[in-house]
């Protein structure tokens, strides 16, 4: 697809390391939407993106045909509707399964999310508290994955966008506090999907800079453990 061409223009306002850009940019790809990038600097933000997304001041914003869109799941439902035509369906056209994409959206925002980052983010019987309630929300995912190669079915859709960025944080969280939370005895399925998801052809060569952002995250442990012993 050509933008030019239609008198398009898109630009994404984004950060190297947000998982949330790194949705968007998948999205972009399964819809084959060429797009200008814009590096923030979270620091000293640019007036750009203050103007677009006044609301929350963050990234993704999505700017189209002049319009900004912001929030990455809004993006993703825009992308899918405006590009409808083009590449395959992120959200699934039956109303019962669209529903239900919204809802593990949700489930990761609420359940599973905020005892990952517990887990990273603390230590002793915190951390260990933190381990055990992700795991048992982790087991429920392993069951809604059972037999499937994506959550989609066989390809990726929106709710591998949204989970997507968990396929290489996980393993370096793992990494940096020296324990197993995905283990492929444990977590066959998701095992496989996160294997699955890495090596998608939309995916694979666009991933953030893996050694700097392993750095970045050690760095942001350090930082809440150092916090908490003050």
């Amino acid at each position: 697809m050509n933008q030019q061409e239609e008198g398009e223009k898109v630009k994404l306002f984004g950060y190297w390391a947000s998982p949330y850009v790194s949705r968007v940019i998948w999205a972009l790809r399964i819809k084959g939407v060429e797009y200008d990038y814009v590096e923030e600097d979270l620091e000293n933000k640019s007036d750009q993106l203050l103007e677009y997304n006044p609301v929350h001041k963050k990234v993704p914003v999505l700017l189209y045909r002049g319009k900004p869109i912001a929030e990455s799941e809004v993006i993703l439902e825009f992308i899918d509707e405006a590009w409808k035509d083009f590449g395959d369906r992120i959200l699934p056209e039956d109303p019962y399964e669209r529903a239900m994409a919204r809802f593990w959206a949700r489930f990761l925002k609420d359940k599973l999310s905020p005892p990952i980052w517990k887990w990273f983010t603390t230590q002793g019987q915190e951390q260990e508290d933190a381990h055990q309630a992700a795991v048992e929300q982790l087991l429920v995912l392993e069951k809604e994955l059972d037999g499937k190669r994506f959550f989609a079915g066989e390809k990726i859709g929106f709710v591998d966008l949204s989970f997507g960025p968990l396929s290489y944080v996980i393993p370096m969280y793992q990494e940096i506090i020296g324990v197993k939370m995905i283990t492929e005895d444990k977590f066959p399925s998701l095992s496989a999907w996160m294997a699955n998801f890495l090596s998608s052809p939309v995916v694979k060569d666009h991933l953030p800079p893996l050694d700097k952002l392993r750095l970045r995250l050690q760095a942001i442990r350090e930082a809440f453990l150092n916090d908490r012993v003050k």
